[in-house]
């Protein structure tokens, strides 16, 4: 019987439209949730709002997490709320937990800095974030497909450890899963394009 000792925190953020970037006030927000899993069981989670193709991400996860006790993160991806990239190293040097950046597909890379040299001024900044998390491994859980993740703070093989332990059902690492789950449902509470959604 596998151990589910491990107390993991998952990161997902909501749903937005895209069509709303580009206007007048293009401030915008969704939601971005963090649950807190020890095996199958939801110990705690938080949502909060996040700003689409910000730069606060690194600093709402920090908020969120000072005061829970875990053992690792798992983000759902280098980005959440469009390109609004996480500074991965500031979340570990602030928590001090290894982090877990989890994704279902290899990434285009190219394709990223390309759009970040179109769309954003401060692209190098976010370039560096991306640049910062290393190599991209793969992982095979089962008879799924291949899972792919970088990881800050821990060894390949206890990132490995964590992504099987975590796939309860499915591939999908269950603290992502249900962080999801969360975010995508209560996203219509903070888009706002006036920037004045709140979250508790």
């Amino acid at each position: 019987m596998r151990s589910v000792s491990t107390v993991a925190v998952g990161v997902q953020d909501g749903s937005f439209e895209s069509f709303q970037r580009g206007v007048v006030n293009p401030i915008q927000c969704t939601s971005l949730c963090c649950t807190r899993l020890q095996g199958p069981e939801l110990l705690d989670l938080r949502v909060v709002p996040i700003t689409v193709d910000g730069l606060d991400a690194g600093v709402n996860i920090v908020n969120i997490l000072r005061d829970w006790e875990m053992d690792v993160i798992i983000l759902g991806g280098a980005t959440f709320a469009g390109f609004n990239v996480v500074d991965v190293d500031y979340v570990y040097r602030e928590i001090g937990k290894p982090i877990i950046v989890y994704m279902s597909k290899y990434p285009d890379m190219d394709a990223t800095l390309s759009a970040l040299r179109k769309h954003f001024p401060d692209w190098r900044e976010r370039w560096r974030r991306y640049e910062a998390l290393g190599k991209i491994h793969e992982v095979k859980i089962g008879e799924q497909p291949l899972s792919y993740f970088e990881v800050v703070g821990g060894s390949v093989g206890y990132a490995e450890n964590v992504l099987k332990e975590q796939a309860i059902h499915g591939r999908m690492p269950e603290a992502l899963r249900l962080a999801d789950l969360i975010a995508k449902g209560t996203s219509s509470v903070f888009q706002d394009p006036m920037g004045t959604g709140r979250g508790s």
